[in-house]
């Protein structure tokens, strides 16, 4: 899932994610959230992209004609980017985006260094929920992809942006 929200008047949370989202996808539909003039928009998609095959340099140029539209539509909102998730291929339910960790740690590489020229924070949160395999690790997951709402990763993920100051 493209898993990016956006925050109104920094109080209203407003999931934008949609099941098998794209960044191709995030970009025919941003006129809805440049509208909203959000305070705050957290981006996290390319998963899904990487999972179609679609070039790591694709990815990230797009994540960043996403971040310059919101800052072209909506000068006011604060943009930030985060990285791509890892993933657990011993947690059966997505393969094809098993043998792709290679491109998240590149594809995050280069949003990262798009992140920059563009003066947007980048948000690594990859790290917070690798093992020691550096898989996404299975006590977050159930489906070796995304996040339980049981498995304690998303206060994890709340708590840490907190501590840095971006909630």
């Amino acid at each position: 899932m493209g898993n990016w929200k956006m925050l109104l008047n920094d109080s209203t949370v407003i999931n934008r994610g949609i099941g098998g989202d794209i960044t191709y996808g995030v970009l025919k539909r941003l006129e809805d959230v440049i509208d909203r003039q959000p305070s705050k928009v957290f981006l996290l998609i390319g998963i899904n992209d990487i999972g179609k095959d679609i070039p790591d340099a694709v990815i990230a140029d797009n994540i960043g004609k996403i971040v310059q539209r919101i800052q072209a539509g909506s000068p006011g909102t604060k943009v930030y980017v985060q990285s791509i998730m890892p993933v657990n291929p011993d947690v059966p339910n997505f393969p094809q985006h098993y043998d792709k960790q290679s491109h998240i740690v590149h594809a995050n590489q280069l949003i990262q260094k798009m992140a920059a020229q563009l003066h947007v924070p980048f948000i690594h949160i990859y790290d917070l929920f690798i093992d020691a395999q550096g898989r996404l690790n299975a006590k977050y997951t159930a489906d070796g992809l995304h996040l339980t709402a049981t498995g304690g990763g998303y206060q994890k993920w709340v708590d840490y942006l907190k501590s840095k100051g971006y909630l």
